[in-house]
């Protein structure tokens, strides 16, 4: 979907037309979804959040300033309602790094990782390692590497998303790197012949 159809699907649901909203729903629910489960590792909860994220969206409409697309939007929105779920349950919760396709559920392949060898096991074990080390992470960490490696969100869009300016987003970006690069290393799930080159992503 464009902006101008979002722009008129917007300006219908503020006149009024409730039914119109449900053709953003329908647009982006299952990107907000995968999100959602990716940060909180229960389809059920997964599934609460995003019914939450789109009621929040619907009630705060008026103060959707157009300047971005929708879907950045309601990506603020899911991904702050996940992050204080997270925290009000006081621990992280078991992630999945799997999206939901029409034809069923997929392992997701891990942009930042690309350069390790293509052998499947090494590639499955790395994939374990990764999940490991981001479900061990502090859960505003875990959430921005998500939007950024995984999501593949520009520092412009985690901007808007997370209402943080660009070098704030970058220094937590690099802490969250660093502290991933350092939970893999330190486990022993990098293969020695990569862990420079997995430091080197951290300083870029």
């Amino acid at each position: 979907m464009n902006k101008p159809q979002e722009d008129e699907i917007i300006r219908r649901v503020r006149s009024g037309d409730t039914d119109a909203f449900g053709s953003l729903v329908d647009e982006y629910q299952k990107n907000v979804y995968n999100l959602a489960l990716r940060m909180t590792g229960s389809p059920e909860d997964a599934q609460d959040m995003s019914q939450e994220a789109f009621i929040k969206a619907y009630n705060s409409l008026s103060s959707f300033r157009g300047d971005s697309k929708f879907s950045v939007w309601v990506y603020r929105i899911v991904s702050n309602v996940c992050l204080d779920f997270l925290r009000s349950r006081g621990k992280n919760q078991p992630m999945s790094l799997n999206v939901e396709l029409d034809d069923g559920e997929t392992e997701l392949d891990i942009p930042d990782l690309r350069s390790l060898p293509e052998d499947e096991l090494e590639r499955a074990l790395t994939r374990q390692a990764v999940r490991d080390g981001l479900e061990a992470l502090p859960a505003d960490q875990r959430q921005i590497l998500l939007l950024r490696e995984i999501e593949g969100f520009s520092y412009e869009e985690i901007c808007r998303i997370l209402d943080l300016e660009e070098g704030t987003v970058k220094s937590r970006i690099f802490r969250a790197r660093k502290n991933l690069c350092a939970r893999l290393l330190s486990g022993g799930n990098i293969p020695e012949k990569y862990a420079s080159e997995e430091q080197k992503k951290v300083k870029a």
